[in-house]
């Protein structure tokens, strides 16, 4: 009777765990996102469109679009898995669209400052993650016209999907983290302002990677 307990119990605190960790993600990616443009001032240079629209990209509509299908925590979570799907495209146009923005914005600023580009991690990795994005939009074409791809399941597709879908994601909050040590940013963020900022997208990546391992392990165990 102690197992039994001890089994129904563990379940019942990790999912409050995660509930809770969702739902904070929902306030940090909001809160890191403002917090960036409020820093950044858009409009005020032709280089602060690069942090803002990364930040609206990344820490925001991506973050987002992916929590959607959180069983804890999703924002719809009572909709149909059709509406969230729509909901889940969207925002992930979206993402796209202010990652070609921000990258656009970073390249002719430097054209116009004769400066060299890529020459720092965060900028290498940012231009990589920006093509891994739109190559995985690509990719996920066939989810919604699957009669484009013959012999492959939707579940499979969905499978590979999901797992080229967080990988995107951690280069996003990788690229994030690199562009925290820029020279704009440690001008004017340092000491535990400087560290809260990089737990922001630290945190983000380990729920948002927890709930896509989650999602694909509860597939495993139904199937066997």
């Amino acid at each position: 009777m102690v197992h039994n307990k001890e089994t129904e119990y563990e379940p019942w605190v990790y999912s409050h765990i995660r509930t809770a960790f969702t739902v904070l993600t929902h306030f940090i990616c909001v809160g890191f996102t403002v917090f960036i443009t409020v820093l950044s001032r858009p409009g005020s240079s032709l280089f602060s469109w690069h942090p803002f629209f990364m930040t609206l990209s990344f820490s925001f509509f991506m973050t987002e679009a992916i929590l959607l299908f959180s069983p804890q925590g999703s924002l719809i979570r009572k909709f149909p898995h059709k509406t969230k799907g729509q909901v889940h495209w969207i925002l992930q146009s979206a993402c796209l669209c202010c990652a070609i923005l921000g990258v656009t914005a970073i390249i002719y600023n430097k054209y116009l400052n004769d400066k060299p580009h890529f020459t720092s991690w965060h900028g290498l990795l940012g231009v990589i993650t920006v093509f891994v994005v739109v190559w995985q939009s690509l990719a996920a074409v066939p989810l919604i016209y699957h009669s484009l791809v013959k012999g492959w399941s939707l579940a499979k597709l969905k499978r590979y999907h999901a797992a080229s879908g967080l990988v995107t994601y951690l280069l996003g909050s990788i690229s994030l983290l690199f562009g925290l040590n820029s020279t704009w940013f440690t001008a004017s963020v340092s000491g535990y302002a400087w560290y809260l900022s990089a737990l922001c997208p630290a945190l983000t990546a380990l729920v948002v990677m927890n709930q896509v391992t989650g999602a694909y392990m509860a597939r495993k165990r139904l199937q066997s």
